[in-house]
């Protein structure tokens, strides 16, 4: 198995210094706002990209976990990515999206603001991310690309959503 599809068995993004200074691989991530700040996740992680739908909430859930909706006959647990990172709860609006990833053999869906596009950018562009810059846990990134307008926070979702963040059990109804 290559470091890439061990990385991306994991559903994460790890970027050894071999691959940075390498520079011949392509990431190709889906881009996504959270309370005006842009982050990426690997494609290959991501299942599927939905609107807002009713979400049924579990009691006793985690604070960050909004509620579970019914994909085609599976139920999938839902977290909200802003109370994920200590953000200020927003409104929700048509723009907000739950993006559907599997994650260490567990499928989860995170609410984002709003979905920009699929982006290829190659590996040599992405820099760890430095302790203490961004206003999030620096454990959740895998790192940060710099594009010429912008930078971009790869999110490492292994970490993002650890096995103790186990999806609330629920039975279809």
């Amino acid at each position: 198995m290559s470091q890439n599809d061990s990385a991306n068995a994991a559903g994460s993004l790890n970027f050894s210094a071999n691959q940075r200074n390498a520079g011949s691989e392509q990431l190709q991530l889906v881009t996504f706002e959270v309370a005006n700040e842009e982050f990426a996740v690997d494609i290959l992680a991501v299942q599927e990209i939905n609107r807002m739908m009713e979400l049924t909430r579990v009691p006793q859930s985690p604070a960050d976990v909004e509620g579970v909706i019914n994909l085609r006959g599976k139920i999938i647990p839902v977290l909200d990515l802003r109370k994920r990172f200590g953000f200020p709860v927003g409104e929700r609006n048509e723009q907000n999206r739950i993006i559907v990833v599997e994650v260490a053999g567990r499928v989860l869906g995170f609410i984002v603001d709003r979905v920009h596009e699929v982006l290829r950018i190659d590996s040599s562009i992405v820099e760890p991310a430095p302790a203490m810059v961004c206003s999030i846990d620096s454990d959740f990134i895998a790192g940060v690309g710099k594009l010429d307008d912008r930078l971009l926070i790869l999110l490492d979702l292994t970490k993002l959503f650890h096995p103790a963040d186990a999806a609330p059990t629920a039975k279809a109804a």
